[in-house]
């Protein structure tokens, strides 16, 4: 069985319509939909129809051209939805730079850390079925989670001021870590032991993390971190369900997400992209679509970054989100559940949150996602109430209630935000709205 590390270990670092698709927009052109290719996952419109002008949008294309012109990239998706329809979606460059294949718009991506929405939904269902509750103990379904240590400065264990909640687990303020985003000495004993990668079942995985320190005590540090993919052993436990059986069927099937999944069926390969790096001024590929990680079952579910998707799946699960848990007469939540989740959690004395370059000032966290507190200190055109997420290989999406806009802009590369390509998307995107 091929070890997923990399898989696990990057699950940061480093989201329309029936049968549409869009045209390639020429320069300066619009990208209006037509009726010839795959399913956006969302109905089509046209730009003008739910204000936004259609010569902006086409501006997009062009742009992301460019970075696959001057080879930092091989390829890049890109996709926007407004009013819950689809307005553009572009693809550029090619899956694979040995063939030359084109991108297609219907092409598979490793979405990586955009699963971490996905398993905070997947908690969040079982909250409103009363299974989970936010303040629960973590103990409660995993007993070895009952008696947590905080590292102390001297490398004592002492006891932690409270439990680990499941609440803790959703805004990452559970004192975990993922050892790759500090130098700390819990850091160092994340790396050591690699329990992402040395874990045979989300049971394994959860007893190995319960038997590390606490980098601080919970509730009181924003620390990235497994903690989603802790909760993906509470949905198991409390479920009674393996979790990526409880995600497809609460989730997936419902939506629609036939392209979403922990792994890549050998019959879906023809549609998976490359994963790059730079060696030099040169791509190479970090990870292969045809014998890479993906391409056979994990050793556990990572609900923290083990996903593959498409841009007509994710879309159809952001705009679920957008629409208060509802897509057309498929409900998977409650309004006021997922209004709790793009909620701000945490005390004013842990925002803003910061991660390396990805998030720009003003951010705190909810339950599953980056939240927009104070938009007049973001660079970007943002708003309040704008929450967001991304994964490892670069792949970004963010929800605008105010604007009832989905925007997404997907490659794969790594490291992660070595371009300012969401930043670039993202103003293009607000320049169309008329």
């Amino acid at each position: 069985m091929i070890r997923r590390s990399t898989r696990f270990a990057v699950g940061f670092v480093g989201a329309a319509v029936f049968s549409a698709a869009l045209a390639p927009a020429a320069l300066g052109q619009s990208t209006a939909p037509d009726d010839a290719g795959t399913d956006t996952g969302l109905p089509v419109a046209s730009p003008g129809t739910v204000g936004m002008s259609a010569d902006a949008l086409g501006r997009i294309a062009p742009a992301m051209q460019a970075y696959v012109d001057d080879g930092r990239l091989a390829a890049v998706m890109t996709m926007v939805a407004r009013r819950g329809q689809v307005v553009h979606w572009e693809a550029v460059g090619t899956r694979d730079t040995a063939s030359g294949d084109p991108l297609e718009r219907d092409d598979i991506f490793r979405i990586y850390s955009m699963t971490k929405p996905v398993t905070s939904v997947a908690t969040m269902i079982l909250v409103e079925e009363g299974k989970v509750a936010l303040d629960d103990p973590l103990s409660k379904f995993v007993p070895e989670f009952g008696d947590v240590k905080v590292l102390a400065a001297g490398g004592e264990r002492v006891a932690a001021d409270g439990p680990i909640t499941v609440e803790h687990l959703l805004t990452h303020t559970s004192g975990l870590s993922y050892g790759f985003f500090g130098d700390s000495a819990v850091d160092a004993l994340y790396v050591e032991s690699n329990p992402l990668a040395a874990a045979e079942g989300l049971d394994d995985f959860a007893r190995r993390i319960a038997e590390l320190p606490l980098i601080a005590s919970p509730g009181t540090r924003w620390t990235y971190s497994v903690s989603t993919d802790i909760l993906g052993r509470i949905v198991e436990v409390a479920s009674g369900q393996p979790f990526d059986a409880f995600v497809k069927e609460r989730i997936l099937d419902p939506l629609d997400m036939d392209d979403t999944a922990f792994w890549v069926a050998e019959e879906k390969r023809g549609r998976f992209m490359a994963n790059y790096a730079k060696a030099g001024d040169a791509l190479v590929i970090a990870d292969s679509p045809t014998e890479g990680e993906y391409t056979s079952p994990p050793n556990f579910p990572s609900g923290g970054g083990g996903l593959t998707s498409t841009a007509s799946d994710y879309i159809r699960f952001a705009q679920m989100l957008l629409e208060g848990g509802t897509l057309g007469d498929v409900r998977i939540l409650g309004a006021e559940t997922v209004a709790k989740m793009r909620e701000n959690r945490l005390p004013d004395a842990l925002v803003p949150i910061e991660l390396g370059t990805f998030l720009s000032p003003g951010y705190g966290f909810g339950l599953g996602f980056a939240v927009m507190m104070d938009a007049d200190s973001s660079p970007e055109p943002d708003h309040n109430g704008v929450y967001r997420w991304a994964g490892a290989a670069n792949t970004f999406f963010w929800i605008d209630p105010e604007a009832e806009l989905v925007g997404m802009v997907w490659t794969q590369f790594m490291p992660f935000a070595a371009y300012d390509l969401e930043r670039e998307f993202q103003t293009l995107v607000y320049e169309a709205i008329e």
